[in-house]
């Protein structure tokens, strides 16, 4: 169900009246059904999926506490399953593709099947929420969670399901679990953040989504001027879009009374890439962090060892995006520019004016969302060439 659906302007009053109507200890049971009939307005029958992985994390961080010899085991067979299924839902056909691809171009009769499969909605925001309290139960940073169907609301809390914020266990189980008082303030607050979302995401994102994909859709027959007017176009639709829907996702849940994490905090206002990352999709951000970084080694083991980890996050990161190389280049293109970061030391980034950073860093963000875009590698030259002046084509 989208947010800007009439389905979704019906389906929200209703579950807020019964919600609040209802005693405390009904509330998890109703939200867990709403929950699911949330998502299954798309495709019924992948609630399998969440299902599986619901009871694959609930039942492994069980086992971490129980079998403690065997964590390491129980750790990796809930790594393999839940990273299994969404390479085989999301990366197997992107796989098939680049090794057929390597293959002819080293003269090899090999063609990889190409399987007619439907990504699931949601299936990498869920499996990263579910990885990050397996993992914290690992690490003995939280407890297992006894109460199947609280954890199953964890997992699968519709406000934030199909496009995050990707919550930590120990900022939302919490809450799922305390009884809630209806509080006009909050509510109000809520409905608030909602309308703003929906501002940015419906009227904001869809009017420069037209700017953009008129010249983007035809880039040999566009002006340089036209190529930066679609570039910053862009740039700003998605913001609004991805900015609009975590605003609409924290106000529906706020109006419940649970509080999301803030996702943007003024991205385009940073100082430096750095700052950037910081402040942009910071529920996915942190979690690669958290989850990926700081266990390789993090920033500890000299400029080398930081790079490596960096390189490594930023390809992944990219790659979560979506299965195409233009996301990992994109991914990459992020990683250059802050190893050059990292190599020049903040001490004498700080030497430069702080209007000259902001809009250095604000410039090197909006070149890097053509490579986002574009999936095609000659298009994207084009659109840089129209950008720089330059006649590559």
């Amino acid at each position: 169900m989208l947010f800007n659906s009439l389905k979704f302007m019906i389906f929200l009053p209703v579950v807020l009246i019964l919600y609040w109507g209802m005693p405390h200890r009904f509330r998890k049971y109703f939200l867990l059904a709403a929950s699911y009939y949330f998502y299954m307005c798309w495709k019924p029958e992948f609630i399998v999926l969440i299902l599986f992985s619901t009871a694959v994390n609930y039942f492994c961080s069980l086992g971490l506490e129980r079998f403690v010899r065997r964590k390491k085991l129980l750790l990796t067979a809930d790594l393999v399953i839940n990273l299994g299924l969404l390479f085989v839902f999301k990366y197997l056909n992107f796989f098939g593709e680049t090794v057929t691809a390597l293959c002819r171009a080293v003269s090899i009769p090999f063609a990889a099947p190409v399987l007619d499969i439907i990504l699931p909605v949601g299936i990498s925001f869920y499996t990263f929420q579910t990885l990050s309290y397996t993992i914290d139960v690992y690490r003995g940073k939280m407890k297992a969670e006894r109460d199947f169907v609280t954890f199953a609301l964890f997992v699968s809390y519709f406000p934030q399901l199909v496009a995050g914020p990707i919550e930590r266990a120990d900022n939302l189980l919490p809450q799922l679990k305390k009884e809630r008082v209806f509080r006009y303030e909050q509510a109000a607050h809520g409905a608030r953040l909602m309308a703003w979302g929906f501002f940015k995401k419906c009227v904001c994102a869809a009017y420069l989504a037209q700017l953009a994909d008129a010249v983007y859709n035809d880039v040999p027959a566009a002006s340089g001027g036209a190529a930066a007017l679609a570039t910053a176009a862009f740039a700003l639709q998605i913001y609004c879009d991805f900015g609009g829907y975590s605003d609409i996702a924290r106000g529906c849940s706020e109006m419940m009374g649970v509080e999301l994490m803030v996702n943007f905090k003024a991205p385009y206002f940073a100082l430096s890439i750095r700052s950037f990352w910081q402040r942009w999709h910071i529920s996915l951000t942190s979690w690669f962090r958290e989850y990926v970084y700081f266990p390789l080694g993090g920033s500890r083991k000299g400029l080398a060892r930081t790079l490596r980890n960096t390189w490594i996050v930023f390809a992944l990161s990219g790659l979560w995006h979506g299965a195409s190389w233009n996301f990992v280049l994109w991914g990459l293109y992020f990683f250059v520019i802050l190893a050059a970061e990292k190599t020049i030391g903040e001490k004498r980034l700080r030497r430069i004016p702080t209007i000259l950073r902001r809009v250095g860093t604000m410039l090197l963000v909006i070149l890097g969302w053509n490579i986002f875009y574009f999936t095609d590698l000659t298009q994207l030259l084009q659109h840089f060439g129209l950008l720089f002046g330059l006649m590559l084509f």
